[in-house]
């Protein structure tokens, strides 16, 4: 295997581990903050390293687009071009597939994609180009190419559109290049059927991954739903490889899923919020945009030992939003991301000290997010 995974502790289904890459350790579980074109929108590299984060997530498909993965390649990879020496996870442009759907073409070969950008260049992503570009990005954890449905959709569609992923899988498996320190992930699909998701594990368990995801989800169903499909899927899992929950999401969906045996999260949520003035806070969260915080001298949060709550209030944070300053955006993103880090830390502490199903009981009940 090209990364190493030490499980060093469960409390029951949730578990404490080590991912190890030649960029650094990642401690799990995990949240990666998203920085699908090279950046964590309005906050440099370093800002989000302060917060503790240890992995970051790219996308190929928009860096195939702009400013091209060859050119990133000659710049000395992803790592060197954006200022970021810890691990790189990069989705394999799979959710594009869903996302642009008015600006694609799917075929048994791959997908062809008229470019959201100029609207008229077509691009062919294949399972074989998807992981070429994330091998010239120089991506530490590499995600096979798939279809991802959205949700409501037949027993029918999700079959045939599952099968499909899992011959890319294998396609993709064979033409990742095997180095120390890197990895590849599949990914599980099929929807809420249970035989399907079943069915995608099995094969995918026959194909020697580093690390196995759980795609599909968040796009639609109640959280309900979402934590049944992972009470049976996170199980069927091996146990000595590292499990995503690609695009997740809400900090209760994130405590739930810990639970359920999930090691790693990403989601563009903490800096979504942050640039439309939603801050997370213990208990749930605020909208900075209200007028009852203009003359409010306290900070975000009292608790948070972020930057933003340790040197400026609530007042000028809502200031800065409503004089549509861009510090505004940096400020509140900042907060967020370092809140799911606390957020994590906690987390790999409950489950340390064995008491995860204590915590994740009071979290879900005390919290609105």
């Amino acid at each position: 295997m090209s990364l190493k995974f030490d499980l060093l502790k469960s409390d029951k289904k949730s578990r404490l581990g080590i991912l190890h890459t030649k960029h650094g350790d990642i401690h799990t579980p995990c949240f990666m903050p998203v920085g699908t074109v090279g950046t964590v929108k309005s906050l440099r590299p370093e800002d989000v390293a302060a917060t503790g984060a240890e992995i970051l997530l790219g996308n190929t498909y928009h860096l195939m687009l702009r400013p091209t993965a060859e050119l990133v390649h000659k710049m000395g990879g992803l790592h060197k071009f954006m200022n970021w020496n810890k691990p790189i996870l990069t989705d394999s442009g799979g959710f594009q597939v869903m996302s642009l759907s008015s600006l694609r073409k799917i075929t048994e070969e791959g997908v062809e994609f008229q470019s959201h950008i100029d609207g008229g260049t077509k691009h062919m992503l294949t399972p074989e180009r998807s992981i070429q570009i994330q091998n010239l990005l120089d991506s530490n954890i590499t995600m096979c190419f798939d279809e991802c449905l959205s949700w409501p959709v037949d027993h029918e569609k999700v079959e045939k559109s599952m099968r499909m992923s899992m011959r890319w899988a294998k396609r993709s498996f064979d033409a990742f290049e095997q180095r120390d320190g890197y990895g590849i992930f599949g990914i599980v699909q099929g929807s809420m059927y249970r035989d399907l998701r079943l069915e995608s594990v099995e094969t995918l368990k026959q194909i020697p991954f580093d690390g196995y995801a759980v795609g599909g989800l968040a796009i639609g169903e109640p959280q309900d739903m979402m934590f049944e499909v992972l009470d049976y899927t996170a199980e069927a899992l091996p146990d000595n490889k590292p499990r995503y929950l690609m695009g997740v999401g809400k900090p209760k969906d994130i405590v739930g899923a810990v639970l359920r045996g999930i090691d790693m999260f990403d989601c563009v949520m903490p800096t979504r919020s942050g640039r439309t003035g939603q801050a997370f806070v213990r208990g749930g969260f605020l909208n900075i945009n209200n007028a009852c915080y203009k003359d409010d001298s306290r900070p975000l949060d009292e608790k948070c030992q972020c930057p933003t709550c340790q040197n400026y209030s609530r007042a000028y944070v809502h200031h800065l939003f409503n004089a549509h300053e861009i510090l505004g955006y940096t400020l509140l993103s900042q907060h967020n991301i370092w809140y799911y880090q606390d957020l994590m830390r906690a987390i790999r502490g409950a489950i340390e000290q064995g008491t995860y199903t204590e915590f994740a009981e009071n979290f879900l009940k005390t919290n609105e997010c």
